[in-house]
């Protein structure tokens, strides 16, 4: 675990999924109730640390096609601990002068970015809840540094599985598509049944029963209806090796295993 302070009033006996991620990814910013469900998880299905991987690999990809498409500011929803190769890392190699704010509603997390980016003036974090649109918009961060009036990237990588049906996720999306200027991008991926049907009842359960943010599973038609008001890029909703991959060797003999679906969508 990392030597950073803890903030105080943070129930340590259950697990954070922004922790756990961490976790999967090799993170050391995570704690032994973290790494106790995420051991239970792959236990069940040890592919997820390749997933996870994928899954980190696609945002990759899809930030630098952001920029190459001349985007220079970017809104990373529910973005966890902004471990190495993260938003602001991948765009800002590729434009210096690019912006980019963090949101997240775990406090540990939001607390360990806030360490990891220092006084870097391009990049901010939130601590909110990005089911809450008007009050992520009308942050402070966010109004001083992101300029809505100019295409800007929302990204939503493996955050809208903790979005229940209950919260309408497609509401959600849309509060944050009507603040976006034409020509903006929405990044997203997304856990699903689809790939490994047989390992999804028990993972979801798995959640269900371990955090406060229970996971829903979707397919890829439910994927495609949360993308309206965007023309998906192509190859439309593929599993996540499948979106634009560098090489055709980066792509798995079985692209189904990652079961994780990607698309990115340009704003009409």
């Amino acid at each position: 675990m990392a030597s950073e302070p803890v903030p105080g009033e943070i129930d340590l006996t259950r697990p954070s999924v922004a922790r756990v991620y961490d976790y999967y990814l090799g993170g050391a910013h995570n704690f032994a109730v973290d790494r106790e469900m995420a051991q239970q998880a792959i236990e069940m299905w040890p592919d997820l640390p390749l997933i996870m991987q994928a899954n980190r690999a696609f945002l990759r990809r899809a930030v630098r096609f952001c920029v190459d498409a001349g985007v220079r500011q970017f809104l990373d929803l529910g973005s966890g601990i902004p471990t190495a190769g993260n938003v602001h890392q991948v765009a800002q190699d590729a434009a210096p002068g690019t912006r980019v704010v963090y949101v997240d509603s775990d406090p540990i997390a939001v607390a360990y970015s806030r360490t990891i980016l220092g006084d870097d003036p391009r990049t901010a974090v939130v601590q909110a809840d990005l089911r809450r649109p008007e009050q992520v918009l009308d942050s402070p961060e966010v109004r001083s540094l992101l300029n809505f009036d100019e295409p800007i990237a929302v990204m939503m990588v493996a955050v809208l599985h903790f979005v229940p049906d209950a919260d309408d996720p497609a509401a959600v999306i849309a509060g944050y598509r009507e603040a976006m200027a034409p020509g903006s991008f929405l990044v997203v991926s997304h856990a699903s049944q689809d790939g490994q049907p047989e390992k999804a009842g028990s993972h979801e359960d798995l959640y269900r029963r371990r955090t406060a943010t229970p996971m829903t599973m979707r397919s890829k038609s439910q994927v495609i209806a949360l993308m309206d008001g965007f023309d998906l890029v192509e190859p439309g909703v593929v599993f996540l090796p499948l979106w634009r991959p560098v090489s055709l060797d980066d792509v798995d003999d079985q692209p189904e295993r990652f079961t994780g679906l990607a698309v990115v969508g340009r704003k009409r």
